[in-house]
């Protein structure tokens, strides 16, 4: 079953989609939420698989409800939208799902299928909630295109749930195998993808690559020190050690 939750300020708009979602038989609506904050505290109470959320609400808008509750669970989430000029460049560059507005039919049974299919296999659920991040990143920045910028935060695995990990939070980033492990605190996520790959979509004034495996915030960098092959121990606020490799001392030192 899909666990459902429906968002939304206008009950008529909620009372319509639970009535269409109705004879759907893999669809279990676990709550509703009216509001923004609602909608925050829902996720994170019924941590639902699938959130159809409204945009334009009072108090907080659905990409800040993500923004939000994306730090404990991040959901598949269809955006629903009377009419959103921002909103409808961003989903056309990202390749996210939304629903104008009344929702039809027709629109909503192509937008199920799409949850479907992602909710199928863990590498399609990773990318549409990459994508999700994606948006929120452009959002952020007042951007309606796809121009190239450091990724701002990214949508990681924790146990059997993805949250939303921003960039300042992040202390280091290892290589592991087919994914990247992220080290924030004492905690680890994981996301699918090489190092090379992930380097590339970040803010070289923070994070500086000091080993093949290894890519270090530098605002964590405590201190540097010499070993007696030629190598670094490079030695982060928290205490972790880690190693810096001769080939690339530039990236931390003179």
């Amino acid at each position: 079953m899909i666990r459902t939750l429906l968002v939304d300020d206008e009950p008529p708009a909620r009372d319509g989609l639970r009535v269409r979602l109705q004879d759907e038989r893999d669809i279990e609506i676990v709550g509703e939420a009216a509001d923004g904050i609602a909608a925050v505290e829902a996720i994170g109470r019924f941590l639902p698989d699938l959130v159809f959320l409204d945009i334009q609400m009072p108090g907080i808008d659905g990409f800040e409800v993500v923004a939000r509750a994306g730090r404990t669970h991040l959901p598949s989430v269809v955006f629903v939208t009377a009419f959103d000029r921002y909103a409808l460049r961003a989903f056309e560059v990202h390749a996210l799902d939304y629903l104008l507005k009344p929702v039809s039919g027709q629109r909503l049974t192509r937008a199920l299928d799409r949850v479907r299919h992602e909710l199928s296999r863990d590498e399609q659920a990773e990318r549409g909630r990459s994508k999700v991040a994606a948006l929120l990143d452009a959002r952020e920045r007042g951007e309606s295109g796809a121009s190239p910028a450091p990724a701002i935060r990214w949508a990681v695995k924790e146990g059997d749930r993805y949250v939303l990990l921003r960039a300042d939070e992040v202390d280091w980033i290892e290589a592991a195998a087919n994914y990247v492990r992220f080290h924030s605190r004492a905690t680890c996520y994981l996301m699918r993808g090489t190092l090379s790959a992930l380097e590339r979509s970040l803010d070289p004034a923070r994070f500086v690559r000091i080993h093949r495996s290894t890519i270090v915030n530098v605002d964590r960098v405590k201190e540097i020190k010499p070993e007696w092959h030629g190598d670094f121990e490079v030695v982060l606020t928290g205490g972790k050690a880690l190693r810096m490799s001769r080939n690339f001392r530039g990236a931390l030192l003179p």
